[in-house]
């Protein structure tokens, strides 16, 4: 009771504190624990004299301590959450730095992914389009192969007909030329009768023929004497055969001119398909190899994205794991700081108070009784520790009454 009179006497002696609801709690118990100290103080008045000073100014040294203590504490944590903080920022900066960085990446390696499949796919139908090219060329080619063998084995046949029938022409036409009136007749009649067995001998000069072989059937049986010395009349047969001869060997020339052209535009039509399936097949090639080249960049570059989208996601989530933590300790650290500051706020106004002549006159006058009714405590703490420095007692006293205050 007398402590809490002598607190009240305090607090009065400042109004403008004492309207403060914090700051009167906070001083009622300053106050409190000082006064206890003031007790253990006044029990040991030698101690005090030796000092050389008196139980306020003792008092106000202990608070003048912990003010510094305190302030040094709050400095303290100051400096470390400063240094949290900077932890904070340059995290948190570079991991939005990195997570960006990311997001530019992911995009470039959509844009990447999407460019190799549109190139595979349509390289894809290029090379669809060689395939069919060198397909038809190759049907075409093996098509003018095959009927250049045919008009080949038709060129055969009449170019030998051709020679056959001029070679045939040729003698009959010598062995007519060289008949005489001593030779013969039956020799020259069989050249010019092989001549009906030639398919390109036209019907007209078959007739011919036959009427000039009619002209002397005697010639003909073998059997019978040969004539000798009658009259050569075979001009008219001879200028016959020599104009089929003639027409044979132009028909011949211009057959085998007509081969040559043909033969000609068959090795051209062959050289150029077999140089546009020979382009063709480059062409087929290269691209193939761009396009596994293509898809080969494709699967790279979806693999990358994989990892970039794997390793975003997890600093996005330690982005906000961090942001949570440092936000949570900046929060714990304002209640700190304002808990120390109304601390040092509340010790310095305590000083100012007990400094003041007000608390020192309410001291001469409540503390003798304070002492009387508290002396069982003080007895108490001078026999369980006699040894010890009065600095020391004070100390577990206030935090003993500091316990029970709280």
């Amino acid at each position: 009771q007398a402590s809490s009179r002598f607190v009240d006497k305090s607090l009065s002696a400042h109004p403008a504190l004492a309207s403060s609801p914090f700051a009167s709690m906070q001083c009622s118990k300053m106050m409190a624990l000082f006064a206890g100290v003031l007790l253990v103080l006044s029990g040991r008045p030698a101690a005090v004299a030796s000092a050389g000073v008196t139980p306020v100014q003792k008092v106000i040294q202990l608070m003048d301590g912990m003010l510094a203590k305190g302030k040094e504490e709050k400095h303290g944590e100051q400096v470390q959450f400063a240094a949290f903080k900077q932890f904070c920022d340059d995290t948190t900066v570079e991991k939005k730095r990195a997570i960006e960085e990311a997001n530019e990446k992911i995009d470039m390696l959509k844009a990447d992914i999407e460019k190799y499949t549109a190139t595979a796919a349509m390289l894809t139908k290029e090379i669809a389009e060689h395939d069919e090219d060198i397909s038809v060329w190759t049907g075409d080619q093996q098509a003018a192969t095959k009927v250049r063998e045919i008009e080949k084995a038709d060129y055969d046949t009449l170019h030998q007909d051709y020679s056959e029938s001029v070679d045939a022409l040729q003698r009959a036409i010598a062995v007519l030329k060289k008949q005489a009136h001593d030779r013969p007749q039956a020799e020259a009649l069989v050249q010019v009768s092989a001549l009906k067995d030639l398919t390109l001998i036209p019907d007209s000069a078959k007739k011919t023929i036959d009427a000039f072989l009619q002209q002397d059937p005697e010639g003909l049986e073998v059997s019978a004497p040969e004539a000798h010395g009658y009259e050569f009349q075979s001009h008219g047969v001879i200028e016959m055969l020599e104009k089929l001869l003639d027409k044979f060997i132009d028909e011949r020339t211009a057959l085998e001119k007509e081969e040559m052209n043909s033969k000609h535009a068959y090795d051209m039509l062959v050289q150029d398909l077999t140089a546009q399936i020979d382009q063709a097949t480059q062409d087929r090639e290269e691209k193939s190899e761009i396009k596994a080249k293509k898809l080969q960049a494709k699967a790279d570059a979806q693999g990358d994205l994989t990892d970039t989208t794997t390793t975003k996601e997890a600093d996005v989530q330690y982005l906000a794991d961090l942001t949570a933590t440092c936000e949570q300790k900046a929060s714990d650290f304002e209640s700190r700081q304002q808990l120390r500051a109304e601390e040092i706020e509340a010790i310095t106004k305590a000083m100012e108070i007990i400094s003041s002549g007000a608390v020192s006159g309410n001291a001469d006058t409540y503390l003798p009784s304070l002492a009387q009714k508290s002396g069982s405590s003080l007895a108490q703490l001078r026999a369980s520790g006699a040894s010890r420095a009065p600095q020391q007692r004070a100390s577990e006293f206030l935090k003993e009454r500091a316990h029970a205050l709280n």
